[in-house]
């Protein structure tokens, strides 16, 4: 793996071509252009705004905490972070079977293809966080948020949802080429994982609910659940995970992150014959 990392720093120029190309061909022919990757989560916002923040305001206000006030930054930061889990996941599953020539004929690590998919993906939310910034100076100035030592939960959240990204990528794209069946499957996986994952409801719904125990366990295992808590605990501090919930994550994620690079490189062979 070190050997690995050095060989794509190495080569992170062409990454980032890879990346801005990715970008371009996403987006050419398109009228909005890069305007869709923000107006599509605030779509999802509005939806889930009019549904629990107005249908079910009370019964959501119960359970929201100092978020009560400021629901639609509550989603939209939810939001914005699960889109970029979310086409990360989609995207670099066939990062390596939809660039089969490119990777047979370049010589460059084949691991640049589907960390450039997260890459990309992350490029898309860095431009949804200046609508965040303003959002949360609005309610900011109405007195219903503060600013903090808190907003340093923000780099560590993308550090930890990179590595675990990455090694999720790394693992995905690896194992589609040799079965198909694992982009299909993904596509269920990530519907699951987005109502499995406190994105749009608060953590609290779940601890206080009155599931058996052992589903809550299971459902912190979860690394996403640490990584969606330090995105909210952003700009709501009492939403900060607690020590064994950012361990769980930061493990989860590290492990990941090991596992999908070896089984990529152990696959490597196999993978470029079938290419």
């Amino acid at each position: 793996m070190t050997s690995g990392v050095g060989a794509l720093w190495s080569y992170r120029n062409s990454l980032r071509l890879l990346v801005r190309r990715d970008l371009a061909v996403k987006y050419q022919q398109s009228v909005l252009g890069y305007f869709w990757s923000l107006i599509e989560p605030l779509g999802m916002g509005a939806i889930y705004f009019f549904v629990f923040g107005l249908l079910y305001q009370n019964a959501t206000n119960r359970h929201l905490g100092d978020a009560a006030e400021s629901y639609p930054l509550f989603l939209i930061t939810g939001i914005f972070a699960w889109m970029w889990t979310n086409s990360a996941i989609s995207e670099a599953t066939n990062a390596l079977t939809g660039q089969a020539r490119l990777i047979t004929t370049m010589r460059m690590p084949r691991e640049v293809f589907p960390v450039g998919r997260v890459a990309g993906r992350f490029a898309e939310y860095l431009a949804g966080l200046p609508i965040l910034a303003v959002l949360a100076i609005v309610y900011a100035v109405q007195g219903k948020i503060s600013f903090g030592v808190s907003l340093l939960a923000l780099p560590l959240a993308v550090l930890i949802q990179a590595a675990l990204l990455i090694g999720v990528a790394l693992l995905l794209s690896s194992l589609n080429v040799l079965m198909r069946d694992v982009e299909r499957l993904m596509r269920l996986v990530t519907r699951v994982l987005f109502y499995a994952t406190p994105i749009i409801y608060p953590l609290s719904l779940v601890r206080d609910s009155s599931m058996p125990e052992w589903v809550k366990v299971a459902y912190e295992i979860n690394p996403l659940v640490g990584i969606f808590q330090l995105h909210h605990a952003v700009w709501y501090p009492s939403e900060f995970p607690d020590a064994r919930l950012l361990a769980v994550s930061v493990a989860g994620s590290l492990l990941m992150l090991v596992g999908g690079w070896w089984v990529f490189r152990r696959l490597e062979p196999a993978v470029l014959k079938e290419l």
